[in-house]
């Protein structure tokens, strides 16, 4: 994990989202299996029909340690994009992780697998492997337009993407974020009086 991924994975994706205004979150569906699942990584996208995995494999394979699998499935709920067996040898090559506009299935094998996988849900259909499917592309995920090596961070409350152009930007406005937050939390924790103050200074603005 590069120096600048580590510092996004450290940070709440609410405060990058706040830092980029709200406009690069993937569909508030997709979620982790575990709700304490995080990832951080550079995206290895992948677009893909309905009902056919075998670019999932494709990337894979050739995929780096630390690569996040970032899926195109359409949104699909009924075939899923991979079971446990194939999320088990995404995570013995060392993907950092797995986010997709889709469902997977295996869902008790692969929380037993303790590796991040954000989908839609699960399903009991496997997929095909006709062989139709892009890697590496510009693809849109879960409303969002996600290019290969763009920075993707997930956790609890979903996932956000950082745009290669701005991701230093972004990572300064987030740790300005969290550090205010840190502020605001510490000087009215327990005050009654200072939380009646920045409620009508919120109300007021």
């Amino acid at each position: 994990m590069d120096q600048l991924v580590k510092k996004f994975y450290d940070l709440p994706t609410t405060c990058i989202s706040d830092a980029m205004d709200g406009l690069n979150n993937l569909h508030p569906a997709i979620k982790p299996l575990k709700e304490e699942y995080k990832l951080a990584g550079r995206a290895l996208t992948v677009k893909i029909p309905v009902g056919d995995n075998l670019a999932v494999l494709k990337a894979i394979r050739a995929s780096k340690p630390g690569d996040i699998l970032v899926i195109d499935a359409k949104g699909d709920p009924y075939r899923a994009i991979a079971g446990d067996f194939v999320v088990g040898m995404a995570q013995t090559l060392g993907i950092g992780g797995i986010v997709v506009d889709g469902v997977i299935r295996d869902i008790v094998g692969i929380k037993g697998l303790n590796f991040p996988v954000f989908s839609r849900g699960t399903t009991v259909a496997a997929s095909g492997k006709a062989g139709v499917g892009e890697i590496n592309i510009s693809i849109s995920c879960g409303g969002m337009t996600v290019h290969p090596g763009d920075i993707v961070v997930g956790d609890a409350d979903g996932v956000v993407v950082i745009p290669q152009m701005v991701e230093q930007a972004v990572l300064e406005k987030s740790l300005e974020k969290l550090k205010n937050d840190q502020i605001r939390e510490e000087r009215i924790a327990g005050n009654r009086e200072a939380i009646m103050t920045h409620l009508d200074e919120l109300i007021n603005r």
